[in-house]
């Protein structure tokens, strides 16, 4: 990006100015010189085009980890008021949607768990189903399928998958209401069968971490970390049925922009009021996918313990938290000292509700939620805490971002060659595809360390552990 268009506001505060006759809001970019020079001008366009979309409140903006995506950037984050015509974007939500990650804390320390660390990747790498076409052992009914679009991850507690202890911890105690599976197409329920409980492929992955390092004692002490301690971090959303839902609607909510004279800078922003018939049905269709991501979370969490008891009989493992980072959520947000409720778009970035917030289990509630951005392949991750005086509506990035495409990856790196490089590390990778490890490898992304650092110095979540990566298993 050339970073001579943008305005330096503070340190890692950019935003862009508007010509005269521009009609669109405001512009903000998170992030430091190096970050935002790495991402594409693709990126700048995109969130200018977002501003230029009807009730945004506030500004567009972009996390310090963002790069182009389908319509919104990924790591754009837009806030919409539907009493003032504000619109719902199938391309501000993601195609995965609700994609997210599940932390789950281990009683395991790294020193007596490397023994076996081995068996550990070869049992996972056999339980969780993960790559192109895989399925699981979990074949639903339509009638049981609709179950979980309406029930979530609650709907899987109560089908022996976890216990009702993690739903304290999960977004939206495990299910949104407002799910309607009726809005769900037959063609994208079809793709879900078989996929429950099953990984996916890309940058999906369920990863063993180790706790190298803690920056907030205090957080660290509520969330349960301590350094050396094993955790587990599952990253997945809601398959080929979220995926078609976000086909699906593009469509229906490109009608609908025409049909109302919507100008749309771009047609990948495709979108329709909230409150017209159209934005409610996708809404509805939407709440339905998320149900089914925080289902297969917990469906994953649960094959996860299984197989970590197998290995370690005495290993429990807690939910630590379950965050969303492809959502729009209806959220009430002070604005101009008055709260209003705002439809929020978050596509590849983070709620981060800052200390004291209602919605926060009690055991965090005076340190804020807990806010995962997940490294590529091999780099690590990070654990935050929400931030007060956080202004991008209460949200974060989630992840490294990638720095090139697939494409450019393939042509850089080989699959085994790297696999090899990272057992050198002591990090064991298990994965079903040599193609997909190579689009996966850690040069692909930004520096997570750095996005990391410039997530707390904008105000945007504080960092509270550092998770090394031991074992990763990938599609």
């Amino acid at each position: 990006m050339n970073i001579q268009q943008l305005h330096q506001l503070h340190t890692y505060l950019w935003t862009l100015p508007r010509a005269a006759d521009e009609k669109r809001a405001e512009v903000l970019l998170y992030g430091s010189m190096p970050l935002l020079q790495s991402m594409d001008d693709k990126v700048l366009e995109q969130i200018a085009n977002v501003a230029a979309l009807p009730g945004l409140v506030g500004a567009a903006m972009t996390m310090p980890d963002a790069h182009w995506g389908y319509g919104f950037p990924i790591g754009g984050v837009a806030a919409f008021d539907a009493e003032q015509g504000g619109v719902i974007s199938a391309g501000g939500v993601g195609f995965d949607i609700s994609c997210g990650i599940r932390c789950l804390r281990s009683n395991l320390n790294l020193d007596d768990a490397a023994p076996h660390l081995n068996q550990l990747a070869d049992r996972l790498f056999k339980t969780i189903p993960a790559g192109v076409g895989e399925e699981g052992n979990i074949n639903l009914n339509p009638q049981q399928l609709d179950q979980v679009l309406e029930g979530g991850a609650q709907w899987a507690v109560k089908q022996g998958y976890g216990d009702i202890a993690d739903l304290e911890y999960v977004e939206e105690n495990g299910r949104v209401s407002g799910a309607v599976p009726e809005n769900v197409s037959e063609l994208a329920k079809k793709r879900q069968h078989g996929e429950m409980g099953t990984l996916g492929s890309g940058n999906h992955y369920l990863e063993v971490q180790v706790v190298d390092h803690i920056y907030d004692s205090t957080a660290a002490q509520a969330f349960g970390l301590q350094k050396g301690q094993l955790v587990i971090s599952i990253h997945c959303g809601s398959r080929g049925l979220g995926h078609q839902i976000g086909t699906d609607y593009l469509v229906t909510l490109a009608r609908t922009a025409s049909r109302l004279g919507i100008h749309l800078p771009d047609r990948e922003l495709a979108c329709a009021p909230v409150k017209s018939p159209e934005g409610q049905q996708y809404i509805g269709a939407m709440k339905a996918a998320i149900n089914c991501a925080l289902a297969n979370r917990q469906i994953l969490a649960h094959l996860t313990r299984t197989t970590f008891t197998e290995v370690y009989p005495h290993a429990t493992l807690e939910t630590l938290f379950d965050v969303s980072h492809n959502t729009c959520k209806e959220e009430m947000h002070e604005v101009d000292g008055k709260p209003r409720l705002l439809h929020v778009h978050r596509k590849g970035a983070t709620r981060a509700f800052a200390p004291g917030h209602p919605k926060l289990p009690a055991q965090y509630r005076a340190v804020g939620q807990p806010v995962i951005i997940g490294g590529s392949m091999g780099t690590g991750s990070y654990i935050l805490a929400g931030n007060s005086g956080n202004q991008a509506f209460a949200s974060s990035s989630h992840g490294a971002g990638r720095a090139m495409s697939r494409n450019q990856a393939l042509k850089r790196w080989h699959g085994r060659a790297l696999i090899d490089e990272l057992r050198q590390q002591g990090i064991l990778i298990r994965t079903r595809s040599m193609r997909g490890a190579a689009e996966e490898a850690p040069g692909a992304y930004k520096d997570v360390d750095e996005v990391a650092v410039v997530t707390e110095q904008a105000g945007l979540a504080r960092r509270v552990a550092f998770l090394r990566p031991k074992v990763c298993i990938k599609g």
